[in-house]
């Protein structure tokens, strides 16, 4: 006799204190085809944790949709405000509030259920979306860093951005995206129920080479290069501002003056300032994807560790980048602040103009409108 009507082949002894109740009990019969006879193994979750992630993913959900909605309308209908290097943040905002859009809502749903009961179509549909939109915004982010090497390194002597070649970054980032999400499709790995039920992404449990291939190709795709790309430009960024301080502070002593700054710019050195948004922005990133990126690593080299509970962090610090993104990108704006004030002052930011992160992407932005002009 098999467990929840589920195939004799994929029988397996019960290994859990619940006797033959496993995680996949709750789970529709059209679905157990794509369920991996690993997840058998293990007992039901407690019933708190579906309640803990329904409500993080409800607030997560609501914050994002609002917040990202609010950029883009701020954005798209501030005539200072729609420059080339701000529609790729506009980009970011779409990606980032249509991924909670589609997703959160059907997270809820199989949360309050304890299962995927949308049925395997949408179970495929979803895992797609979830990849295709991390995609876009990673790699989105990748064009906002290259933009701001062009514009702090090669300042003037750099080729500015235009709004074609911002769309074009835009539109190629989409399509690409589509793309590498595509083939799981078409056999080449596939979208399947995750250990929670909760939710649907890659397989990274089908021991097969074809199947492992596209794990780690995408991974490089969408992680590893991304990642140390973001860490490398940055690193000449910074250096390249300490070098500019440098040559500030001589010329400064040269001309027998304390400073070439006014006082207020004195009090953080440009350095410091830039070295925190950095920070903050590859932090981030890290946090956000690792915990995918670990999960698909482990089911592929050693899934007898991986658990349902194991599943659960990926989508969750995976879905917080779409709240914070727009928090580093735009509302650390200092132009956004000054247009939000006037369209919505109940939600304007009061923040000091010599607040770190503020000064720093104000004055990214002022030496890109001055390349852009030239």
């Amino acid at each position: 006799m098999s467990w929840n009507n589920q195939p004799e082949e994929f029988a397996l002894p019960s290994t859990n204190p619940y006797g033959n109740f496993t995680v996949v009990d709750m789970a529709p019969k059209e679905i157990l085809h794509m369920i991996d006879p690993h997840w058998y193994q293990y007992p039901p979750l407690n019933p708190l944790w579906y309640g803990l992630v329904m409500l993080w993913v409800g607030v997560m959900g609501c914050l994002s949709i609002s917040g990202n909605f609010i950029v883009i309308w701020v954005f798209m209908n501030t005539k200072s405000l729609r420059t080339p290097a701000n529609l790729l943040v506009v980009n970011l905002a779409i990606s980032d509030f249509l991924m909670m859009f589609c997703m959160f809502p059907p997270m809820m749903i199989t949360c309050s259920r304890q299962a995927w009961t949308l049925g395997p179509f949408f179970c495929e549909v979803y895992g797609f979306l979830g990849s295709l939109y991390g995609c876009v915004s990673i790699w989105t982010m990748v064009w906002i860093t290259l933009d701001r090497y062009n514009v702090i390194v090669k300042g003037v002597s750099g080729k500015p951005l235009t709004n074609k070649g911002a769309m074009l970054r835009n539109v190629g980032t989409w399509v690409a995206s589509i793309a590498w999400c595509l083939p799981p499709f078409f056999g080449w790995n596939r979208y399947v129920p995750e250990g929670n039920m909760t939710a649907c992404g890659t397989d990274y449990l089908t021991e097969t080479a074809l199947s492992h291939s596209y794990l780690w190709l995408y991974s490089i795709w969408v992680y590893l290069f991304p990642l140390f790309f973001n860490i490398y430009m940055y690193s000449i960024i910074i250096s390249a501002v300490a070098n500019h301080e440098k040559q500030m502070r001589e010329q400064a002593k040269k001309m027998g003056v304390k400073s070439l700054r006014s006082e207020e710019n004195q009090k953080t050195s440009a350095e410091c300032r830039l070295a925190k948004v950095a920070l903050m922005t590859v932090s981030l990133w890290f946090i956000a994807w690792t915990p995918y990126f670990i999960i698909n690593c482990t089911g592929m080299l050693k899934k007898e560790i991986v658990s349902p509970l194991y599943t659960i962090w990926g989508s969750v610090f995976a879905k917080a980048n779409a709240v914070y993104n727009p928090i580093i990108y735009a509302i650390s704006h200092p132009k956004y602040r000054a247009a939000l004030e006037k369209k919505l002052p109940c939600l304007a930011c009061t923040t000091e103009q010599n607040d770190a992160v503020s000064d720093t992407t104000s004055a990214v932005t002022t030496t890109n409108e001055k390349s852009e002009s030239s």
